[in-house]
């Protein structure tokens, strides 16, 4: 079994040694070396040519953002992102990082061993990555014949790679455009930041889904973490409702939870969009959507960091359109125009 070959980046001793320690125990993962700066992993990166790297974000000389934007252009190879909670993992995640894993902090309740149970997945699911990176420049569209579009709805769901994909069909779409409910699949404490993000470079109204919140044209909702996000219907208008129930297909929020709720409540009246990611959350919930009338988008293999998810939705025919993360905001908006 050819194993996966990782250089730890970061400048704290004690964190290299706890984690090269913790991760050389996994039988898949081999660990080639550690560096604690930039410039010593660059030195590493030529000579040994890992095939993931794990890299803190905050380093002297030159931060992990920094380093991440003179890297990839030059060596795509997948990168994990430790961080603490902080605006900086999303320009990261721009850079071209694949994910990311919260540090260990008491007051955020994580604990060691779930943080290295998290990092060896992250690692794992970084080696089989596409990092051919999206195009990252502003391309608005602004808003041309004004439709009402109350009663309608777009459900978007994604997982490693959807921060950068859901970004950019967001930033392509226009204020005239149905309201839209998002799951992306991200720890607690990212998602306000996320939304805040998103609501700072798009011409929508983005914010953290919250219990109540009515779905409007030309808003966005992203599911808070750890937690589910439905939807009901009410007096011809469709609202949030939260619930904590137990996770589902591994994940909460899950896909599927949102999915499944819009195949019930607004059928024919909805688009399901389901992106880059691994596993198979969202493929069902797609399935009944697609059943109950509604339009259905994946994103296509060529253009997704991790054709998991998509592909699971494909394969059961959930999937009307397969459409290039390139192509989707355009497909959206000549759907809703014609």
């Amino acid at each position: 079994m050819k194993k996966i070959r990782v250089l730890v980046v970061d400048d704290s001793m004690l964190f290299r040694e706890s984690v090269i320690k913790e991760l050389s125990k996994d039988e898949e993962i081999e660990i080639i070396g550690a560096a604690k700066n930039p410039f010593e992993a660059r030195n590493m990166i030529i000579k040994e040519r890992p095939d993931v790297i794990s890299l803190d974000i905050q380093m002297p000389k030159m931060d992990g953002i920094e380093f991440l934007k003179k890297l990839i252009p030059q060596y795509p190879i997948p990168v994990v992102m430790i961080s603490s909670i902080s605006k900086k993992v999303f320009e990261a995640l721009d850079a071209g990082a694949v994910d990311f894993v919260v540090k260990p902090e008491t007051r955020l309740g994580i604990k060691k061993e779930e943080f290295v149970k998290e990092v060896i997945k992250k690692i794992k699911l970084a080696s089989t990555a596409n990092v051919k990176r999206l195009k990252s420049h502003m391309e608005f569209v602004s808003a041309n014949k004004v439709r009402n579009y109350k009663g309608k709805l777009i459900a978007i769901g994604a997982s490693t790679g959807g921060t950068e994909a859901t970004s950019k069909i967001l930033r392509e779409l226009n204020e005239n455009m149905p309201g839209i409910v998002i799951v992306q699949h991200m720890p607690k404490g990212f998602t306000k930041i996320y939304a805040e993000r998103l609501n700072e470079t798009t011409f929508l109204n983005v914010k953290e889904a919250q219990e109540g919140d009515i779905i409007k044209p030309g808003h966005v909702f992203i599911a808070p973490g750890e937690k589910h996000i439905e939807i009901r219907k009410k007096n011809d208008e469709y609202y949030i409702k939260i619930n904590t129930k137990e996770k589902v297909n591994g994940h909460k929020p899950s896909v599927d939870v949102l999915f499944k709720s819009v195949a019930r409540f607004a059928g024919k009246n909805a688009m399901g969009v389901i992106l880059t990611g691994m596993g198979k959350d969202g493929a069902e919930g797609l399935l009944e959507m697609k059943k109950n009338g509604s339009y259905t988008i994946g994103q296509n293999k060529e253009s997704c960091v991790v054709y998991g998810m998509p592909k699971a939705a494909n394969d059961i025919n959930a999937v009307r359109k397969q459409l290039d993360i390139e192509e989707i905001s355009k497909h959206i908006t000549d759907y809703y125009n014609k």
